[in-house]
């Protein structure tokens, strides 16, 4: 039963910044859509860059925002960023939720009250950088400027752990995410998976194509280089759909058998994801949507046997009924070259239609179910602690 208007809870919703329409943003959507009056506070916003429903909101920006260039520059002003969200002031509310995986958990409610305002933090993953992917980022950086990095990013993991007090109550994207919750912070968290698209990624009645596919951000942690290695290994065609800082060095890796498009439109994925033999996943992901898309067309999925692939990819190399890909063990081209063969060689196994069905499990109507569930269930006991308190 709905609540009539005046009786609906006042939210203020918190993102790390707006600069594009990735998965992340895709959850923020979510809330977009039900609290549609909700503001939402920001460090930064590039305007236009995301989905009507986020524009709509009334966004708040830190000082960052003022900078010419900002969305360009950002990712360099990581040391500032701990100082912008403090620096935002928010409005009383009866629910804070944050979508959090660098500093927007950090942010401080308004204080109205001797009891503080719920904090539910949607937490992608503890602050990579400072916490588990350091030298994915920075590299090995020696001397001076190694130690003067390592102590920046010391005081960041001090400060993203101190300010895991300001959420008091913490949902992961994945089980690989609420490990992290807990070795990082300390904390208890539920998972609600992020949603997939299952609508718009469907199957289609299309031939398979001779090539594999890869979906990816092209950053060296996502290891594209080796599907690019293992490809030219067996001498089979590999498709890669993407953009970022690695696409120099991958061109130089990548062989006559080796396809780089940059970054295509939702359409082309969905046409490339329908016609690919099978997508490569073959980096360690805290959640991984694209496999789950993959799926929803019908498409195995050969992925890394870490992360979040190993909760939404059922692997056919440990006797599951119905499979829907391989995991490979080892992050080597020779590894992921042998799950392609084991592919190729039982490929009559995977039925679309059940991996199919694995994908609809990640619907959007399931995450938004369980998500406004869990709110649902943290605002009413506030409201009880609330009660007993008067």
């Amino acid at each position: 039963m709905q609540r009539s208007h005046s009786h609906r809870p006042r939210v203020v919703l918190v993102a790390d910044w707006l600069t594009g329409m990735r998965g992340g943003e895709k959850c923020l959507e979510v809330a977009a859509r039900r609290w549609p009056d909700a503001p939402l506070f920001t460090l930064l916003h590039k305007r236009g860059s995301t989905s009507q429903a986020i524009e709509s909101l009334p966004i708040h920006t830190s000082f960052l925002n003022a900078i010419p260039g900002i969305d360009r520059l950002y990712r360099h002003l990581l040391p500032l960023m701990p100082l912008a969200v403090s620096s935002l002031h928010l409005p009383p509310a009866d629910l804070l939720l944050s979508f959090s995986h660098c500093v927007a958990k950090g942010v401080r409610p308004a204080r109205t009250s001797p009891r503080p305002t719920p904090h539910v933090c949607y937490c992608y993953t503890p602050m990579r950088y400072a916490w588990q992917m350091r030298e994915a980022y920075f590299g090995h950086v020696k001397g001076l400027r190694g130690r003067l990095l390592g102590r920046l990013l010391d005081g960041l993991r001090d400060w993203d752990r101190r300010t895991a007090a300001n959420v008091t109550h913490f949902v992961a994207i994945s089980r690989t995410v609420q490990a992290r919750i807990r070795e990082s912070y300390d904390r208890d968290s539920v998972v609600i998976y992020p949603p997939a698209d299952t609508d718009y990624y469907t199957p289609a009645p299309v031939q398979r194509e001779e090539f594999y596919l890869v979906v990816s951000a092209l950053a060296p942690y996502k290891r594209i280089d080796l599907a690019a290695a293992a490809c030219a290994r067996l001498g089979r065609r590999l498709v890669v759909i993407g953009s970022g800082q690695d696409a120099a060095r991958l061109r130089t890796l990548a062989g006559p058998d080796v396809q780089l498009l940059g970054w295509q439109p939702d359409e082309v994925i969905r046409d490339h994801l329908r016609r690919c033999k099978a997508l490569l996943f073959p980096g360690e992901e805290d959640y991984g949507i694209v496999p789950v898309e993959a799926m929803a067309c019908g498409t195995p999925v050969i992925a890394f046997g870490r992360g979040g692939a190993t909760e939404t990819v059922v692997p056919w190399n440990q006797g599951n009924s119905a499979p829907t890909g391989i995991w490979f063990e080892d992050q080597t081209p020779e590894s992921l070259a042998e799950a392609i063969l084991d592919f190729e060689r039982v490929g009559g196994d995977f039925d679309p239609e059940a991996i199919r069905q694995r994908a609809e499990t990640f619907s959007l109507k399931r995450f938004e179910d369980n998500l406004f569930g869990y709110v649902a269930e943290v605002l009413s006991g506030a409201a009880r602690r609330g009660a007993e308190a008067a």
